[in-house]
Order: C-alpha cells, then structure tokens, then sequence
C-alpha cells in the first residue's frame, strides 16, 4: 500500500517512512502541489494511494465519495514532522488494515503519545 503525504505534511515522511511504506509520495513529488483537495483525491483514486493529511477537507471528501480512495486524517494539531512519523509508525498495522478493508474510507488518528 502507498501513501499519499498533503502538502501540509513534510516531505521528509516518505524517505523515512520508506520500510513501512514503500512507493509512498509527497504531493511535490508528482506535481500536485497547486492542486485542489478535489484534484488530489481523483488522483490517489486512480494510482491507488491512501492520502494522508492533517486537513479536515479529506474527511468531508471520504463521506460524501468514499472509496477509493481512502483518507487518513491525522489529528495532531501544530506537530512536528518527528510527532507526525512516530504517529503514523506506531499506527502502521491499523493503516495497514484499513486499507485493506472494502468499505471504510476515513481512519482518523490521533497522537502516538494518546494511545
């Protein structure tokens, strides 16, 4: 599975987050850093991306088109990048799952410290 980093998440996710999740992308990386939420979301549709954000746009998106693609709100507030990694790795076999569930379209996730 392949992740999808908005553009306000840094880049740095996907070099680290390499082992966990291979072939993941930043929105730079595949030019869609002046792209809409809407654009974005077609987007991961098609080249089967989980997009992964700290915008609540995505949840909105998730509800009103479900998948694919699927939406992980990440909410962490004003966190680091460093905050944000160790989120997402100590959710790494919840997001795992998730994406491979047929019907659920927004996995929402708090702070690795508030588990």
């Amino acid at each position: 599975m392949r992740l999808l980093f908005d553009q306000n998440l840094s880049r740095r996710l996907v070099p680290a987050l390499a082992e966990e999740f291979a072939d993941s992308e930043h929105l730079t990386n595949v030019g869609l850093d002046t792209a809409t939420d809407r654009e974005i979301w077609d987007y991961a549709g098609e080249h089967d991306f989980v997009i992964v954000s700290k915008d609540s746009d995505f949840r909105q998106l998730a509800f009103l088109l479900g998948p694919p693609p699927k939406a992980v709100w990440l909410r962490l507030g004003n966190a680091s990048t460093a905050d944000v990694l160790a989120t997402l790795r100590a959710h790494s076999e919840v997001i795992r799952e998730f994406a491979a569930s047929a019907d659920e379209s927004l996995l929402v996730l708090p702070a690795a410290d508030d588990l």
